[in-house]
């Protein structure tokens, strides 16, 4: 029985491609991608967060460039989804899992994945909880939200510092996605209890490992 269980699904790099939204900032800062996507490799290599990358060009005003920087990129499109995305979901759906999308996101994000086809019992990004990612106080808001036990609840995201560390240490069942900058280069601490998939599409394949 299973009717219980759910999957909650990080945002970027688990459904969103985010090739694109690091191309608009290289493109607007006049960087050449391949070089701007080295040197945030190289930040998440040390540990350090996506932020020190604009440092690393003396970009100290990136803050102010924001707004102008949503308005080039435009949001969260169908295209910018993993091809595997929907299709995970709704054979996630259709075995029982129920569906929640939980992310340090803005809040505008719920709206865009909803328009770009992603159907989730529950949907918040961290804007609209006023709490994000690693802090605990974000995986108990999942908790609450879905009303079930953390470890009736499998997170699945790229990130280890953000998303399987925090998890596991909230109870949940984690699941590392291994795409994207922080998912190909991060690395597990030896034990860590995460089980460890390519695509979503394997995340749905194997969900009920989760539980074993």
């Amino acid at each position: 029985m299973v009717s219980q269980r759910w999957v909650a699904l990080d945002v970027g790099e688990t459904l969103i491609d985010e090739t694109r939204i690091w191309s608009v900032w290289a493109d607007e800062l006049g960087i050449p991608r391949l070089t701007f996507m080295a040197a945030l490799g190289a930040v998440i290599a040390r540990g350090g967060e996506h932020r020190e990358v604009f440092s690393i060009f003396e970009v100290d005003d990136w803050p102010m460039r924001l707004a102008a920087i949503e308005t080039i990129y435009g949001g969260f499109t169908a295209d910018d989804l993993y091809p595997d995305a929907l299709r995970a979901i709704a054979r996630l759906r259709d075995g029982g899992y129920r569906i929640a999308v939980v992310a340090n996101q803005p809040a505008v994000r719920s709206a865009e994945l909803r328009a770009a086809g992603v159907e989730a019992d529950v949907m918040v990004m961290s804007e609209e909880l006023g709490v994000a990612k690693p802090d605990p106080a974000f995986y108990a808001r999942i908790a609450q939200l879905t009303g079930a036990a953390p470890s009736d609840i499998a997170y699945v995201g790229d990130r280890v510092d953000n998303d399987m560390l925090p998890s596991v240490a909230a109870g949940m069942r984690a699941i590392w996605i291994r795409r994207g900058p922080w998912g190909v280069i991060g690395t597990l601490p030896p034990g860590t209890p995460v089980m460890v998939v390519a695509t979503l599409d394997e995340v749905a394949d194997r969900i009920g490992q989760a539980w074993d």
